[in-house]
C-alpha cells in the first residue's frame, strides 16, 4: 500500500494539472471502488474549478469551488496518470514506461486551464481497493475518515515533547504505537522501520519506555522524533518507494528503496557505521519488521 511519502509525491505530481483547472466532465467507468463511488459524480464535479489539491495522512483532498471535497485513497495498487498532449508538461523527474492497462482505468477527470488543451487526469487500480468519496469542507474535521487521525509527520510540529505524550502510558510494543494513526498519522510499516533504525530504538521495545514517568519527553523520544521527520522528508524528495505496483503520478517510479537501511534487508549486514549485526526479520501484528538487535536497544 503506497504509504505516506507516496501519496504526498502523487499530490504534488498532481497539483500543477489539477489546481485551478475546471472539471469538464468525468467518466464513471464502474460503479464502485472498495464503496460505491458517489452517486452521479459527473453531474456532481462538472463545471467546478479545483481550488486546492491537499493531503491529510494517506488521503488525497480535492477541494472544490463549491466547497465539496473529494476525499480519494488509493488503497493497494491504485494510482493517477496525466495524459496531456504535450508529454513534456507532465511533472516528475524519472520518466520510466508504466503499464496502462485499460480494463484498470476506472474514474477519468477531463480537466480544462487558463484556455489551454484539456489534460485527462485517470485513476487505475487493479486490485480496486482505493476509493473516493464526498464531504463538505466545513465537515471534514469531523469526518468518520478523519476525526480521529493524530499529528502529520512532515512538520516541526512533530517534536520529542509531543511524541513523549502521545506514547506515555502505551504499554504496546513502540512499532506498533507507531503505526497506530491517531498517534501519527500517514506512517506506516517501511518508514517506522527506518526511522526506528535512524533512532536506535527497538521496535519491540515499549512505548511508554520513551516518556518519563511525568510523560515527559527523553533524549530518546527527541532522537526518534527527529528521525520520523527526517526519512519521511527524504523520502518525499526522492519520489516515494516503487514497491510492488506503486508509480507516481507521471507513470514514473519512486526511488527511496535504493536507500533502505533495513526494511527488506533481513540477513545483510547493518549499515550502521561501527555496528556489526545483521538485520532481522520478526512479525509484529501481522506485518513484517525488519531491524538490527545489535544497534537498536
Amino acid at each position: 500500500m503506497p504509504e505516506l511519502p507516496e501519496v504526498e509525491t502523487v499530490r504534488r505530481g498532481l497539483e500543477p494539472v489539477m489546481e485551478g483547472a475546471r472539471v469538464l466532465k468525468v467518466e464513471q467507468r464502474r460503479p464502485d471502488l472498495r464503496f460505491p463511488l458517489p452517486a452521479s459524480l459527473s453531474e456532481r464535479l462538472a463545471g467546478l474549478a479545483v481550488t486546492a489539491l491537499g493531503r491529510r495522512a494517506k488521503y488525497l483532498l480535492m477541494h472544490l469551488e463549491d466547497g465539496a471535497v473529494l476525499i480519494c485513497h488509493l488503497g493497494m495498487s491504485g494510482s493517477f496518470r496525466i495524459e496531456a498532449e504535450d508529454a513534456a508538461a507532465l511533472p516528475g523527474v524519472f520518466h520510466h514506461p508504466r503499464s496502462k492497462n485499460d480494463k484498470h482505468d476506472h474514474v477519468v477527470f477531463h480537466l480544462g486551464k487558463d484556455g489551454g488543451p484539456p489534460v485527462r487526469v485517470v485513476y487505475n487500480d487493479p486490485r480496486r481497493f482505493g476509493f473516493m468519496l464526498l464531504a463538505r469542507e466545513a465537515d471534514l474535521e469531523s469526518h468518520p475518515l478523519l476525526a480521529g487521525l493524530g499529528v502529520e509527520p512532515t512538520g516541526n510540529a512533530l517534536d520529542g515533547t509531543l511524541l513523549a505524550s502521545l506514547l506515555a502510558g502505551r504499554r504496546t510494543p513502540l512499532k506498533a504505537a507507531l503505526m497506530d494513526q491517531r498517534v501519527v498519522a500517514g506512517l506506516g510499516n517501511i518508514y517506522v522501520c527506518e526511522a526506528l533504525w535512524r533512532a536506535g530504538l527497538s521496535p519491540r521495545r515499549g512505548a511508554t519506555t520513551l516518556a518519563t514517568r511525568g510523560g515527559g519527553s527523553t533524549g530518546r523520544c527527541e532522537r526518534l522524533a527527529e528521525a520520523i521527520r527526517t526519512v519521511i522528508a527524504e523520502a518525499v524528495r526522492a519520489g516515494g518507494s516503487s514497491l510492488r505496483d506503486y508509480v507516481q503520478a507521471d507513470g514514473s517510479l519512486g526511488y527511496f528503496q535504493h536507500s533502505f537501511n533495513v526494511y527488506d534487508r533481513a540477513g545483510e549486514a547493518c549499515r550502521k557505521e561501527g555496528c556489526s549485526g545483521t538485520v532481522r526479520r520478526i512479525v509484529q501484528g501481522g506485518r513484517s519488521t525488519f531491524y538490527c538487535p545489535a544497534c537498536q536497544r
